[in-house]
């Protein structure tokens, strides 16, 4: 990461420039510097990018939850003094982010989904992976892109590490299962925060139809597809995922 990490009490996170607020949050195998593109393009466009490290790895086995992470989303930015925001979650950072929104509606100007969990979950147990020899968790790091090269060695370092140490494994299935018993279906319809969901066309882990019916059941929502892109379209397309936000932020005038 170019921007250093701010470390304050039991936060980490990393933040650049200032005004309208947009907090990032992250998904299960997913860090900081997944939003490389975000932290550097919308600093420059009058935003203020707060990315905090979301504690997945550290809760108490039976706290850890995507119930729990909303709460700790909610005590930071209660400690950052934080209001009228804007929430961009990936994958399950995006269930985090409607849980959050959900509950504390008041505070969140506008959300961004991108291959976000929170409906399709039959699959979640299974589409992370798990323990096995190098080349099997590479080939299942690059199934989440379209091209395959944007799995890097760093990537797939990382991921190899985490799914052989028992308990960020112990974590990652417990995150899996909470995800399936929190479908938000039912309490999407309720929703009446601005939502942009952008998603991959070719997204395998959470595939168009999921998107689709975000789109459906949130009742103010606009959908945005991009093409050749997989479950993380801030990673393998940078500049259409900043062009496609900017452009939504302008129409709704944030």
């Amino acid at each position: 990461m170019e921007h250093q990490i701010v470390n304050e009490k039991e936060y980490r996170y990393v933040e650049s420039g200032s005004g309208q607020p947009i907090i990032i949050l992250h998904g299960l195998m997913g860090g900081l510097s997944n939003f490389q593109g975000v932290l550097s393009h919308f600093p420059k466009k009058g935003y203020r990018v707060i990315i905090p490290e979301l504690p997945v790895y550290s809760l108490p086995v039976l706290n850890t939850s995507v119930k729990s992470l909303s709460e700790f989303l909610h005590e930071f930015i209660l400690h950052k003094e934080l209001k009228e925001f804007i929430l961009l979650g990936n994958s399950l950072g995006g269930h985090v982010g409607l849980l959050f929104t959900r509950d504390y509606p008041e505070l969140v100007k506008g959300l961004i989904l991108t291959g976000s969990s929170g409906l399709y979950e039959n699959n979640m147990g299974d589409g992370y992976p798990k323990r096995g020899s190098y080349d099997y968790i590479k080939l299942k790091s690059e199934a989440v892109f379209y091209d395959p090269k944007t799995a890097t060695k760093e990537i797939v370092d990382e991921v190899f590490e985490t799914v052989n140490d028992r308990n960020k494994l112990v974590r990652t299935l417990a995150l899996a299962k909470s995800a399936i018993r929190h479908n938000m279906s039912k309490d999407l319809p309720k929703m009446k925060t601005p939502v942009a969901i952008i998603w991959g066309a070719q997204d395998s882990v959470t595939p168009p139809n999921v998107a689709d019916e975000f789109n459906t059941l949130l009742p103010d929502s606009n959908l945005y597809w991009i093409d050749k892109c997989g479950h993380a379209p801030m990673m393998e397309h940078p500049e259409q995922f900043n062009k496609t936000i900017e452009s939504w932020l302008e129409t709704r005038n944030f």
